[in-house]
């Protein structure tokens, strides 16, 4: 029998157990609430109240690659190297059972080999240091380190010495594209070329891993939380590595034959409207743009406007046959010198006698005056708008960064020398982008399709996502354009400078250029010109549009500066693209009615 005295002592000891247990229930469910249920919540406070710490993930910013996956632009990681100055010392090691010391001197000596700096150097950024704060834990051994030279100065071992890795662009081929593909700043921003207009499909976003630390700054379990950085997307272009570097090296070395300021070639897929290749002289390299002067760090083919001569006369021949206004037995009495009213007079660069000119005789000896007499068989109205539908004046629709339009007043501003003067490419302004888009044109039977540059982009997640091209235009009638192409070919044939632009076993067609240069008071300079010359191949099934220009060659100032960097351009695009010999005959039209 238990008795009363043996009982209360029982029945305290459950009744303290049940609190000592209720008590450590309520610290379990706490702990679970704090470390697990709102762990995430309590992790932002402690960083809020500087608790935590945490450690940037970069992402990478996507690759920029040719049509064929070639890279142009990648992401490499370079590091800091940074020194805790007070820590610095010499350090004694057992080698062999010997004490051996290896000095400060011997230590920036090993580093100095490495970083490319002289041991001095590095021993008076540590002095600098000391002698700020004599209790300093930071200074820059060296910026911007490679990966060799990180793990070579790593394998040293020295305690004092950390790395800070921060992403950095290259790109693998230097000034091949350079004014294309465009480069970014020290903090990753996108500054120039396709790095910046198409920022939105390379830009990466750098993810965060939070944690906290104990007193022994050992990481404590279960408070990390990661956002995953996110990389950028893969750019395709649709230019064509080696061919942009053989039309590099080629409207290189022209222009300095010529004594020109500067010069470009740009290829177009007929069929496509993609540029394959867009070259430059001078460029600019990505890597060390501070190497090219500022006036060479962007793309002339889309920023530089320029009074385009002679290469609108094509435009101008047809619009008349599209319009109905001439036929291509239609002539026109021209000499080398008409008057027209209201005082407008046009001049031809060469003496002749009035000659009964077809349209191909006017392309093919390129007579002002013969254009100019056509010109008022149609109306101011009439030019203006297929110069439009050609795409004059309306930039492309690349969009690249800093792109210019050229410049044509409407119809009804023109005077009367503006009238004649826009039939032969004077008094109006184009951009290459938007002249090869008119060409690319009359050689694909007379429809329109938007230039490109950019094939496609390629998220992280795989998605791929193509610009459109879908809005083409059938500018002129497919007869139009057969006609238009026959009298370009027949200037290949005819003309002055055959014989330096034929490419054997192909038939060419093209047109030169030689327009005035303003001299920004209403006038022109004078002896100074910038010279065109473009074309496509094979005349009887165009598949290419080249198209070549120099600006202010001084050698030969004529548009002659270009013939033979633009027969060496097309040789070249045939022979990359593989495009079958000509095996049919060209027409032979007759200049003179």
């Amino acid at each position: 029998m238990t008795t009363r005295s043996t009982r209360s002592p029982r029945r305290r000891t459950v009744v303290a157990l049940a609190v000592v247990l209720a008590v450590l229930s309520g610290f379990v469910v706490r702990l679970v609430d704090i470390q697990v249920v709102n762990a995430d919540q309590h992790i932002e406070d402690s960083m809020e109240l500087s608790l935590g710490s945490a450690q940037k993930l970069y992402g990478a910013r996507g690759e920029i690659v040719d049509d064929e996956g070639q890279t142009l632009a990648g992401s490499i990681l370079l590091y800091d190297g940074v020194l805790s100055p007070m820590n610095v010392a010499p350090i004694k090691k057992e080698v062999d059972g010997k004490t051996v010391t290896t000095s400060v001197a011997d230590q920036a000596a090993q580093m100095a080999a490495i970083t490319g700096q002289t041991a001095d150097e590095i021993e008076q950024i540590i002095t600098d240091a000391l002698a700020e704060n004599p209790n300093s834990q930071f200074a820059y051994l060296a910026q911007s380190l490679t990966t060799e030279q990180y793990r070579a100065l790593a394998d040293l071992g020295y305690s004092y010495l950390t790395f800070s890795p921060h992403p950095s662009r290259t790109y693998p081929d230097g000034a091949v594209g350079g004014n294309l593909v465009g480069f970014v700043g020290s903090d990753g921003a996108a500054l120039a070329g396709l790095e910046k207009t198409e920022d939105s499909c390379l830009a990466s976003e750098d993810g965060e891993v939070l944690y906290q630390k104990g007193a022994d700054g050992v990481v404590i379990p279960g408070t990390e939380t990661e956002t995953a950085a996110v990389d950028g997307g893969t750019l395709k272009l649709t230019i064509n590595r080696d061919l942009e570097w053989y039309m590099q090296q080629l409207i290189a070395e022209q222009t300095q034959n010529m004594g020109a300021q500067s010069g470009t070639i740009t290829v177009v897929d007929v069929k496509t409207g993609q540029i394959k290749a867009a070259a430059e002289y001078p460029t600019v390299d990505p890597n060390d743009i501070e190497a090219s002067s500022s006036d060479d760090w962007y793309s002339r083919i889309f920023k530089d406007t320029f009074e385009p001569g002679s290469t609108f006369k094509p435009l101008t021949a047809a619009s008349l046959l599209d319009s109905g206004a001439a036929t291509m037995e239609t002539t026109v009495s021209a000499s080398s010198l008409e008057y027209f009213a209201d005082g407008a007079r046009v001049r031809d660069a060469f003496v002749h006698p009035a000659y009964n000119y077809h349209l191909t005789g006017v392309l093919v000896d390129s007579s002002n005056a013969g254009i100019s007499k056509f010109a008022e068989l149609e109306s101011a109205e009439t030019r203006y708008d297929y110069l439009k539908k050609f795409g004059i004046g309306i930039g492309s629709a690349i969009g690249f960064s800093g792109e210019q339009s050229g410049l044509i007043y409407p119809a009804d501003e023109w005077g009367t020398q503006t009238f004649y003067n826009t039939a032969f490419g004077q008094g109006l302004t184009t951009t290459v982008p938007e002249l090869v888009g008119a060409y690319q044109a009359i050689a694909n039977d007379g429809v329109k399709i938007p230039l490109s540059l950019v094939d496609s982009c390629t998220s992280a997640d795989g998605t791929v996502t193509k610009p459109d091209t879908s809005d083409t235009t059938q500018v002129i009638s497919s007869e139009t354009a057969e006609d238009v192409q026959q009298m370009m070919e027949n200037v290949a044939i005819q003309g002055d400078l055959s014989d330096q632009v034929q490419v054997p076993g192909y038939r060419i067609a093209f047109k030169t250029g030689t327009g005035e240069k303003s001299d920004g008071n209403g006038g022109y300079k004078a002896g100074v010109y910038f010279t065109t010359m473009i074309g496509f191949a094979p005349a009887d099934d165009p598949q290419y549009v080249v198209a070549v220009t120099l600006d202010e060659p001084t050698k030969v100032t004529s548009s002659a500066a270009t013939a033979p960097a633009f027969q060496k351009a097309m040789t070249q695009v045939l022979k990359t693209f593989r495009v079958m010999p000509s095996d049919t005959q060209p027409t032979i039209l007759s200049k003179f009615g």
